[in-house]
């Protein structure tokens, strides 16, 4: 077999195959491009979903007369000149690759003008075939028209979708661009009709009209914005709230230094974040942009640059990790059902703590040191005629309102200055049981029962080998287990608070978890597991007939509680209906 050179526009079409999968992927690097050149105007067209046509223009600095042809040479750029350049990037492009790879596999015409050009510039490519420079009128800034893309490669043309997939996959992108710089105005056209228009946002109510309009006006209503700086790193963004979650992960957007990346190490950061509140398989939503020192990232890890390596991966992941955990927990009880305007900026660097020590009723609810503040309101509130207004202050009423009954012995009615707040007394006090366990965990004072009888308990083999693995961590939860056999354990103790609960059950749940962890952040969300399915145990039981006194004690202890809104599982809490809504229900003041 000989060996022999490539011919160039091979080389050209073979390094095609990689940065240029689709349509998309020729905006991708083209408005990245314009980006890098100072644009803050960039307008696109596109006919058949990118495959006759993509036009870009932009005002950015332009290119000279005698750089254009460079423009269209492999490996020549302006973002790099050495190793210690591509250590450090602060560009989106630095390749040198785009431009000769989309012109190999179209017909490419670019036009542009700098500042001090009494006229532009054009050159064309056919297929990778360079033609001689022209004069052209344009404003300054540059366009690029790329015609008929895989002509000369049949084969992937083939491959591409429909015109509709295509256009879906390109407004993707310009979104994910038109999200990572807000400082930026942005046109779409497709076919003649205007599908996006996105004038500059640089104020934060700017940036938020802009995320509704890319992710939707509903994102926007359950989100929180939030910032933080620490350990050389800024995380801000909008973290939705859990109950906004869904089935897939498509509303997820992340950003390193100002690029959109898809990143598996910064997703399981935010995922692990949400851990306590989502519900079962649910899938969060979060807009998330973190900036650091570009020579702690490599973004020259993906031919598209979607992908990055960090230097220093366990910091950044705890990082964004400990930030989304403690912008959930901070939430306000109402945040998620604030219109956006008033929501506060959360600063994750402050304190985050509880209301102090509760005295303990029966149910484990604490009335709390505020509560013999509220009482006198209380009294008043529920001696008031039923159609009466509510004849205190809006800030003297805690956020829960005072409980006025119990309905089909799981929900607790309450009434606060808005209106009617329904609480799932069970849900409610598993989170609040959850969280007091955790931190008992945490704090190494965990109290346990020793039982008098040990109970023997049959398990799987899997079972019975993580009860010998774990029985560091499982005897930190309280409870006291002891292998007895290929496929038996004992349990000799359990936590005081679930002192009388089906033991055996309980024991088989929390090996499950401990059985399907993985080491590493595993072992600690197999803990979070099984401090869930305890605090499950624990919580009160629907049926059970609670006084006032006790609804309000739960409603107070709720205000207290970190990521009240859900319990555990991610089921909601509570929610609320507002005296406007029930009057509407019965057509009052029509």
């Amino acid at each position: 077999m000989t060996i022999r050179v490539l011919p160039s526009q091979l080389i050209d079409q073979i390094a095609a195959g990689e940065v240029v999968e689709r349509p998309a992927a020729v905006v991708k690097e083209l408005v990245e491009n314009a980006l890098d050149a100072g644009a803050d105007r960039i307008d696109l067209e596109i006919e058949a979903g990118g495959t006759r046509l993509i036009r870009v223009l932009d005002n950015g600095c332009g290119i000279a007369q005698h750089e254009l042809g460079l423009a269209l040479a492999r490996h020549a750029t302006s973002k790099i000149e050495s190793l210690d350049d591509l250590e450090a990037l602060d560009t989106l492009g630095f390749r040198g690759e785009a431009l000769p790879s989309i012109a190999s596999v179209s017909r490419l015409r670019l036009t542009s003008r700098v500042q001090d050009s009494a006229h532009g510039w054009s050159i064309a490519s056919d297929g990778g075939e360079t033609s001689a420079e022209r004069p052209a009128a344009h404003p300054r800034g540059t366009s690029v028209e790329v015609r008929d893309l895989f002509y000369n490669t049949p084969a992937r043309r083939k491959f591409l979708r429909t015109e509709r997939t295509e256009q879906s996959h390109l407004e993707d992108v310009v979104k994910n661009l038109a999200l990572a710089r807000a400082d930026v105005e942005f046109s779409l056209k497709h076919n003649q009709r205007r599908v996006l228009q996105l004038p500059k946002a640089l104020e934060r109510g700017e940036r938020e009209a802009r995320i509704a309009a890319i992710c939707g006006a509903e994102f926007l209503e359950h989100g929180r914005y939030f910032e933080r700086t620490g350990a050389g790193m800024r995380l801000e963004g909008w973290l939705a709230a859990p109950t906004y979650s869904r089935a897939q992960p498509d509303a997820q957007f992340t950003f390193v230094n100002g690029r959109f990346v898809r990143d598996k190490l910064l997703r399981h950061a935010v995922r692990l974040g949400y851990g306590d509140v989502l519900f079962q398989a649910r899938q969060p939503a979060y807009v998330v942009f973190l900036t650091l020192d570009p020579k702690r990232v490599d973004v020259n890890a993906h031919p598209a640059k979607i992908e990055v390596r960090f230097r220093d991966s366990r910091l950044v992941h705890d990082f964004v990790f400990r930030t989304v955990e403690q912008v959930l927990a901070a939430a306000p009880i109402d945040a998620p059902r604030a219109p956006p305007a008033s929501a506060s900026v959360f600063h994750a660097g402050s304190s985050v703590g509880t209301a102090g020590e509760s005295h303990q009723s029966t149910l484990g609810f604490g009335a709390g040191p505020t509560a013999p503040d509220y009482l006198p309101l209380y009294a008043r509130l529920h001696a008031r005629a039923a159609d009466a207004p509510l004849q205190v202050e809006d800030r003297d009423v805690p956020p829960l309102g005072f409980a006025l009954a119990q309905l089909g012995g799981v929900y607790v009615l309450a009434e606060n200055a808005r209106g009617l707040i329904i609480v799932d007394m069970h849900a409610a006090h598993e989170r609040i049981t959850y969280e007091r366990m955790k931190r008992a965990v945490n704090e190494n004072r965990v109290e346990s029962q020793a039982l008098l009888v040990p109970i023997t308990c049959k398990v799987s083999a899997p079972a019975a080998e993580a009860a010998e693995e774990f029985a560091a961590e499982i005897e930190r939860l309280g409870i006291g287990l002891v292998r007895r056999g290929p496929a038996e354990v004992q349990v000799t103790a359990v936590p005081a608070l679930l002192t009388g609960c089906d033991a055996t059950a309980l024991v088989r749940e929390i090996l499950a978890d401990f059985a399907g962890s993985a080491g590493g952040t595993g072992v600690k969300e197999a803990s979070n597991e099984v401090l869930a399915t305890m605090a499950c145990h624990a919580a009160v039981r629907a049926n059970r007939r609670l006084t006032l006194a006790e609804m309000d004690a739960l409603l107070r202890e709720m205000e207290r509680t970190e990521r009240i809104d859900q319990c555990n599982h991610g089921r909601p809490t509570w929610t609320s209906v507002t005296l406007a809504e029930l009057d509407a229900l019965f057509l009052r003041g029509r």
